[in-house]
């Protein structure tokens, strides 16, 4: 058993700095039941009513008198000790484990970090100062970050940390680490993600017959298409926006679906943002968490300063704006838009954001056609973000023949997790309904199959 020592109570309300008043009749309750437990975590003034002395070293052996219990004192900014057997005359003579010196910035929730790290080392076996190293890493990120729980490290962090060591004491300011924290606490794992992208505004307005209200109702007939394939299965998602497919996107809702939502102006090149987003994108606090937020950027190697300027300021506001809001942000790039392509220029681009400490979880690219194009992207994502969501490929309503070539390179990359194709499902479908050439049950049927033919295509490549 382990008992944290509590002892609170003893002192009045608004007597919070006063951790130790000493009484008695608590130190007697507490010595009758702590022999009970194998372990016992306390503070000094813990201890000190615990122990009945105001001498930490001899509180501690009045414990020891009555528990063989192992006993983990925390001293602050001192670290922690432990000792498992006799106490001896100095906290030199117990076993310690190396402490990390950053900024004290908030305090709630210290001891629960602390108790955190020493148990995952206690219970995995470790030696104690190992356990220790633990724990004074996990007080030290609660301590350093806002809030309580959400400031806790994953297991991964950790160990990142302990690589990385401290480049500031501040460590929620530090970019790096806070990137490592927010990838490594993300949840559901989509290991794979067959997209029905149906985002499009500005193509859809400029087809014969279309009308914000149609449009909207085709965007359901998209949703049924996407469901239709998906079924109860993992691994299927949509684009959809919420100008002229907020129907739809409502009911996509609890559906199972991975659902990425665009925020970008249709079309625009320096980057703009919808302005029903609001003054800083603060709109997106009313966002589901669990929709992913989208921007196209049109952005070429060669594009003049000024123009990088402009796209990055946006980006980068729009991205920080993501991790205010806990939303997770998908980066699309076409730099054949903007430009004459290789096979360096999509990883150019990208690396181009990551030097602004701008961490998409997504990327979406374009169907890269060989393979030391996809080789350069990889190299480049996985250099500068070890934790990234992964790739899924775009369509540029691209011949199912086209995006096969793509999906056969691409599917032997892990990172690339698939696709979100749009035009080549929905392109001659929507032109139809449009016109009113097709039936709502026609349509549906129609996307769900060119839909399921490039599932078929991707998981050909991938089993390849």
């Amino acid at each position: 058993m382990i008992t944290d020592l509590i002892c609170g109570g003893v002192a009045g309300h608004g007597d919070g700095e006063s951790r130790f008043v000493e009484s008695q009749k608590v130190t007697e309750k507490l010595q009758s039941t702590l022999h009970l437990f194998q372990l016992i975590v306390g503070t000094e003034e813990e201890f000190h009513i615990a122990g009945g002395s105001t001498d930490t070293i001899s509180a501690l052996k009045a414990v020891r008198a009555v528990t063989a219990a192992t006993l983990v004192c925390k001293r602050g900014a001192a670290g922690a000790v432990v000792f498992e057997d006799e106490i001896g005359d100095s906290f030199d003579e117990g076993q310690t484990g190396p402490g990390f010196a950053i900024e004290v910035f908030n305090v709630l929730g210290a001891g629960d970090g602390f108790m955190s790290g020493l148990l995952k080392g206690w219970l995995d076996g470790e030696n104690w100062p190992t356990a220790l190293k633990y724990a004074n890493a996990c007080g030290a990120f609660a301590v350093s970050r806002h809030g309580c729980t959400p400031a806790y490290p994953s297991w991964e962090e950790l160990q990142f940390f302990f690589n990385y060591q401290i480049k500031r004491p501040d460590l929620r300011n530090d970019v790096l680490l806070e990137q490592v924290h927010w990838a490594t606490n993300r949840h559901i794992d989509w290991a794979e993600l067959k997209v029905f992208a149906f985002d499009h505004r500005s193509q859809m307005e400029e087809m014969q017959g279309a009308t914000a209200e149609k449009i909207g109702e085709f965007k359901c007939l998209c949703l049924q298409a996407a469901l239709q394939i998906a079924g109860d299965k993992k691994g299927f998602g949509i684009l959809c926006d919420g100008r002229l497919g907020q129907e739809a996107l409502f009911t996509a809702a609890d559906t199972g679906l991975w659902v990425g939502r665009p925020a970008e102006w249709p079309g625009s090149r320096p980057l703009e943002i919808e302005p029903d987003l609001g003054a800083d994108f603060g709109r997106l606090s009313e966002w589901p968490r669990d929709q992913v937020v989208k921007a196209l950027c049109f952005c070429h190697p060669n594009d003049d300063h000024g123009l990088w300027k402009q796209q990055i300021q946006t980006v980068k506001r729009l991205f920080e704006a993501c991790r205010r809001n806990q939303l997770e942000f998908l980066l699309e790039v076409i730099p054949s838009k903007a430009g004459e392509i290789d096979d360096m220029t999509t990883a150019l681009v990208i690396q181009r954001f990551y030097d602004e400490s701008i961490f998409p979880d997504w990327w979406k690219l374009e169907p890269l056609l060989t393979a030391a194009a996809w080789r350069n992207v990889i190299d480049t994502i996985e250099r500068n973000d070890a934790h990234t969501r992964g790739i899924v490929i775009l369509g540029l309503g691209e011949s199912e023949e086209k995006l096969a070539q793509s999906f056969s390179i691409a599917a032997t990359y892990p990172l690339v997790k698939g696709f979100a194709v749009g035009r080549t499902i929905f392109a001659d479908v929507a032109q139809q309904w449009f016109l009113g050439a097709k039936t709502d049950a026609e349509a549906i049927d129609e996307m769900a199959e060119n839909y399921q033919k490039l599932c078929g295509i991707w998981d050909k490549a991938k089993k390849a």
